[in-house]
């Protein structure tokens, strides 16, 4: 497909909303007609008072063009110009789409990966009404969509409202699995491969997490919630798992810590000396990820464990004691239908763990299900999975409480929390509506410095790949230096 750029400097959200349409189609963005049979024309004409707007789209043979007049008198309150002349544009794409496709994305012209950061500005700014008006009028998401972002925004209000401007979470990667799913991208490698690199990288890491609490003791911040993800940090021994968690212990201060998170993803890693080690060292929470509860889906998606073992899994940490437990489920898997992914709710209810959270697909462009070219599952049967759940988890007392968005999710859906009352988890929130602090250790972690009342943030990048994170730990370590200088220039007039 050609996609063409006239006159504006929009291509971002207008190749966004064009791929929430054609998910699987090659875009080339050019400024002019290439010979592509099937091209999409955007074009904006700037006039003294706002401007002239087309776009024309032929795709599969049909063909349709729609144009429209954009006033500035028309923009509004959080609104500059141009971000007025580019919603309009969009907006008019949008309805293009539409029309040749006959699909209505839920989420209309919002293609932001943090929909209920905006709603939770928005109601600050003009009041819950409003904020709702904006969301289904503006920028047509559906009422239902809306309404998930204002549950949402009003569940992580509650829970930022606790932290103080000297907290912060520490997130630990463990960057190793017992296998690679085929839809995971993420920097992770199978314990076959990468085996030989956990001695090193277990040395490097600890160094690391010393460095850390020595850093957050000399600032006085306060340690909120631990997460140590991946990964699968149960890829690692029970002995390992214990290293890690002594050496927290060992320098940071504990004494207001509200959570302490580690993933036990994968049931097939799960042992019970790996969750006695978890359970010793401290940690009040975990996760123990079906996906699906479906053999033949998990077979499809690469997953090296049964149904029954995550049965399993669960019966054992509950027997040892564990009382907050996170299960992850996936829509839109390849082969799954709506009536699988109903059993697999069912099978999950009943289980009753004290978060659920609920992904849509996201094919991302280094997956094998992409690179193979796997079929998985349509935007359509994907929101009525979504759907159910959404019906289902709250019969069953669960609620939502923190959503983000992955780039290529299947039609441009979302991913969800839910839990218990009171069993929310804290991190998860901290961490997508990035008003916290977050220092990161390891392989692909991401230390995020956060100014107290403002959208601030700034980023540490740690190296992604464990052979680099050990090779190059010193330059690492060097940039980490940036925490003690932001919260010198940042902090003023914060400290308690």
């Amino acid at each position: 497909m050609n996609l063409i750029i006239q006159n504006h400097a929009f291509q971002y959200e207008i190749e966004k909303l064009v791929r929430v349409f054609y998910p699987h189609t090659k875009i080339r963005v050019t400024d002019a007609p290439n010979g592509e049979p099937d091209c999409i024309l955007t074009a904006v004409e700037p006039k003294a008072d706002g401007a002239d707007l087309l776009v024309r789209a032929c795709l599969c043979g049909a063909s349709l063009e729609k144009t429209a007049a954009a006033f500035f008198s028309d923009v509004l309150d959080n609104e500059t110009n141009e971000d007025y002349l580019e919603r309009k544009l969009v907006l008019l794409l949008f309805h293009v789409l539409r029309e040749l496709t006959g699909y209505t994305p839920p989420w209309g012209i919002l293609t932001g990966v943090r929909p209920a950061k905006l709603m939770s500005r928005l109601v600050r700014d003009w009041g819950e009404e409003k904020a709702c008006a904006y969301f289904t009028d503006e920028v047509l998401v559906s009422p239902k969509k809306a309404a998930l972002a204002s549950a949402v925004a009003k569940a992580e209000a509650a829970i930022l409202a606790a932290s103080r401007p000297a907290s912060f979470s520490l997130y630990i990667s463990i960057p190793f699995c017992p296998s690679r799913c085929s839809y995971c991208s993420f920097v992770s490698h199978s314990n076959e491969a990468a085996k030989r690199l956990i001695p090193a990288y277990m040395e490097h890491l600890l160094r690391e997490i010393a460095a850390t609490g020595a850093l957050a003791n000399a600032l006085c911040l306060r340690l909120e919630s631990i997460y140590i993800g991946g990964g699968t940090p149960t890829a690692l021994g029970a002995e390992d798992l214990t290293r890690i968690t002594d050496c927290i212990r060992a320098h940071f201060d504990l004494s207001a810590l509200r959570e302490y998170t580690i993933e036990a993803g994968r049931p097939d890693s799960v042992t019970k000396e790996k969750l006695l080690a978890i359970r010793n060292g401290g940690a009040t929470r975990i996760s123990i990820n079906p996906q699906t509860f479906n053999d033949d889906v998990l077979r499809e998606i690469g997953r090296r464990h049964s149904a029954a073992q995550t049965l399993d899994a669960m019966a054992l940490a509950r027997s040892l004691g564990f009382d907050n437990i996170n299960m992850d489920l996936i829509a839109g898997l390849p082969t799954d239908t709506v009536e699988s992914f109903r059993g697999t709710l069912e099978t999950t209810l009943a289980l009753a763990p004290e978060n659920i959270t609920i992904h849509t697909l996201a094919l991302k462009r280094a997956a094998t299900l992409v690179t193979e070219q796997l079929p998985v599952g349509d935007a359509a049967q994907t929101e009525q999975m979504l759907a159910l759940a959404a019906r289902a988890l709250t019969e069953n007392g669960y609620a939502p409480y923190y959503m983000y968005r992955q780039s290529n999710c299947i039609g441009n859906l979302e991913n969800v929390g839910w839990a218990k009352r009171g069993r929310e988890c804290l991190y998860n929130v901290y961490m997508m509506e990035e008003c916290h602090t977050v220092l990161a250790c390891g392989a692909g972690a991401v230390t995020k410095l956060c100014v107290p009342l403002s959208n601030n943030v700034e980023r540490i990048f740690n190296f992604k790949y464990p052979y680099e994170y050990i090779d190059r730990f010193e330059e690492l370590m060097a940039r980490k230096d940036r925490v003690a200088s932001f919260y010198e220039e940042e902090f003023e007039g914060f400290r308690e």
